[in-house]
């Protein structure tokens, strides 16, 4: 049975929408053992006692680590901290995944520090799956924010590594990859990008050039690497637009006369397809790549309705046996 160890006491909406998603997803996952990290007494408290079985079980930890910690600073003065406890399972073998919705550095630094770089991966990166207008529906950019400074050679790794997460979990055959870049053409961008775009055009992916941020969402590629910084400000841009682009249409046909009402009743259907394409929370949590097991990260105002898509795609990441492929592909 895989095991997905879950902070259930990460984000603003814990731990009662954590609890819900994983109540909601263990029918669908019955191969899958999920445990629950944090304050048993409320964890518990959110719990049919018949659903508490060989498939669900909760861990008491008596602290938390807060958005505002120091990263480095919090995993290793709250030892019984909900992620910190969590972490240790994965490392000492115990559970088989991380997931949480808590401080996103502190994430990073557990990934990195206590469960352990992969052998051969110079940093790990940061990558969620973000919805497109065609082709695919979706792609993936890395790094988004584990990284504040790059070098040339980490982000040809990132997008190896994206590659090799496209193929294996998204099922895409010889991914498109891209570079975040100001402009199309080869000479575009600074020195980093520049030396970044030639080795990539000499290596053995399917590179097709730079990508522009205003292009990001048209399904042009399937893989972007960038640099963690571009990559943040972009993945915030994506995740903002799209949020206020949805909730401006529902306020525009919701709150203008009784016509426009009825124009929003006969288009519902293209309305509500149109949600589901550009709903950032169907596409799950951002997988730090480059560790030695799963660790997802989901953003910390997300609802049960984001974290049950994460769940499945924690599970996924485990059936496909991705972290045992990547040490034999990067770890040498």
């Amino acid at each position: 049975m895989r095991t997905i160890a879950i902070d259930a006491m990460g984000g603003e909406n814990a731990p009662k929408a954590i609890v819900d998603a994983v109540l909601k997803v263990k029918p669908e996952l019955p191969e899958t053992k999920m445990v629950l990290f944090g304050d048993e007494a409320k964890i518990k408290a959110l719990i049919p006692a018949e659903q508490l079985d060989d498939q669900l079980a909760i861990v008491n930890t008596t602290e938390v680590i807060a958005d505002e910690d120091e990263p480095v600073k919090a995993i290793r003065s709250k030892k019984d901290s909900s992620m910190v406890v969590a972490a240790n399972y994965v490392k000492q073998g115990k559970a088989d995944a991380l997931l949480s919705l808590g401080n996103t550095g502190a994430l990073l630094a557990s990934g990195i520090f206590i469960i352990g770089r992969i052998k051969g991966i110079a940093r790990p990166g940061l990558m969620p799956t973000l919805p497109a207008s065609s082709y695919n529906n979706e792609f993936n950019i890395i790094d988004v924010g584990a990284n504040a400074k790059s070098k040339a050679e980490y982000i040809l790794q990132w997008a190896k590594m994206g590659t090799f997460y496209a193929e294996k979990v998204r099922g895409i055959k010889n991914p498109r990859v891209a570079l975040l870049n100001n402009g199309a053409e080869s000479d575009k961008g600074d020195d980093l990008h520049q030396e970044v775009y030639q080795l990539l055009a000499e290596g053995s992916l399917n590179f097709i050039g730079n990508i522009e941020g205003n292009e990001l969402m048209t399904g042009k590629a399937d893989v972007v690497a960038t640099d963690g910084f571009s990559g943040n400000v972009a993945l915030k841009s994506i995740e903002g637009m799209s949020s206020v682009l949805l909730h401006s249409l529902k306020d525009s046909l919701l709150n203008n006369g009784l016509f426009t009402k009825l124009g929003a009743l006969m288009i519902k259907g293209g309305i509500n397809e149109m949600r589901q394409k550009y709903d950032t929370a169907r596409h799950g949590g951002a997988v730090l790549l480059g560790v030695n097991a799963p660790v997802v990260k989901t953003h910390g105002r997300s609802g049960a309705r984001a974290i049950y898509y994460t769940l499945k795609q924690v599970d996924k990441i485990l059936k496909e046996n991705l972290i045992s492929d990547f040490k034999n592909e990067f770890g040498k």
